[in-house]
């Protein structure tokens, strides 16, 4: 008999597989950081087949639809939290809310300490009452980018006080009594409302405003679309793995190669993109050289492989020129 295949995100499947790639169903999902990049992506996804609920800290949101309901809760908060998640009992918990800025992190340790790891401590404490399983965001910066590629089983070594907080918050879950998954991802992308910039949102703006621009070439890494790791958490969700997973785009680049390849996909001169070291910049933070990922256990568990950077380049630029269309020509 002959097989018909199909390509879900890159991985040849058989019919059977296909049928098993749907999408979550009727669980009570939780997003923290539900308006940022990753948290808008995970809901526009989820919204339809599930009842959704999102944590941010702002008064109001944007994001709608008739199974989604918002609360304005700040998760270092813990007896709030606990009171809400135990009022919710949700099935899965996705932390998406984060301290990010690799500098700022580390001029301002207390308050990465308390939203990178004692959120999470909170988040631990809230999911074990309500058997809730908890889904971690974490970074490649727990590694100190010095023996690529990296394993999920790989000893981790962070440079930087935003490397070590993810660390920190990654132990936490250890022997902590919850069902949890730990996704690690590294320079992600993508377009939506109100977001902060990104690599690609940066590259664009300066490019956008003439001139050169100036850009490391000694670091590398695989650029994520944001739309691509929310598919790869929907299916740990349907899947309901268990452990570490390394989520990231399938091409590994210096950021230089990346911008160059973002001038490209948006018809500007790619050798406005100059290359410069690291260490010329002076930056509070240390950074790994290259923090590339082995993707063969997401392969081999989830049957997934996120988009290199040529086609999450092309969906990032049709995404942002209907959101600059919708916003009378300013996109974020």
């Amino acid at each position: 008999m002959t097989l018909s295949y199909w390509e879900y995100f890159g991985m040849p499947m058989s019919a059977d597989e296909v049928l098993s790639n749907y999408l979550p169903y009727g669980q009570r999902i939780l997003i923290t950081g539900c308006q940022g990049l990753l948290g808008q992506k995970l809901h526009k996804l989820l919204v339809a087949s599930n009842t959704l609920f999102g944590l941010d800290l702002s008064p109001a949101t944007h994001l709608g639809g008739d199974s989604f309901q918002y609360l304005a809760l700040d998760i270092t908060n813990r007896n709030q939290l606990v009171r809400a998640i135990a009022e919710i009992k949700p099935s899965f918990v996705i932390n998406a809310a984060a301290m990010t800025d690799v500098d700022g992190c580390e001029a301002d340790k207390d308050r990465c300490w308390r939203i990178n790891v004692l959120a999470v401590e909170n988040l631990i404490r809230a999911c074990k009452r309500a058997v809730a399983h908890l889904i971690q965001i974490s970074s490649d910066y727990v590694f100190d980018g010095r023996h690529p590629p990296y394993r999920e089983t790989d000893a981790t070594s962070p440079l930087g006080f935003y490397g070590k907080s993810k660390l920190a918050s990654e132990n936490a879950l250890r022997g902590a009594g919850v069902p949890f998954t730990i996704v690690r991802t590294q320079v992600l992308y993508g377009t939506a409302p109100g977001i902060r910039p990104n690599f690609v949102t940066f590259v664009l703006e300066k490019l956008r405003g003439g001139g050169n621009l100036n850009i490391v070439d000694d670091q590398r890494g695989m650029p994520t679309l944001a739309d691509d790791l929310a598919h790869g958490i929907a299916r740990i969700i349907q899947l309901r793995k268990e452990g570490i997973y390394h989520l990231a785009g399938r091409d590994s680049v210096s950021r230089w190669g990346f911008a160059r390849e973002i001038a490209r996909q948006f018809n500007e001169d790619p050798d406005r993109i100059l290359p410069i070291k690291t260490a010329s910049l002076q930056q509070k933070a240390a950074r790994p050289p290259d923090s590339t990922f082995s993707l063969e256990k997401i392969q081999r568990e989830l049957s997934f492989l996120p988009r290199g950077i040529g086609e999450g380049l092309k969906e990032f630029r049709q995404q942002w020129e209907v959101q600059q269309a919708a916003c009378g020509g300013e996109a974020q």
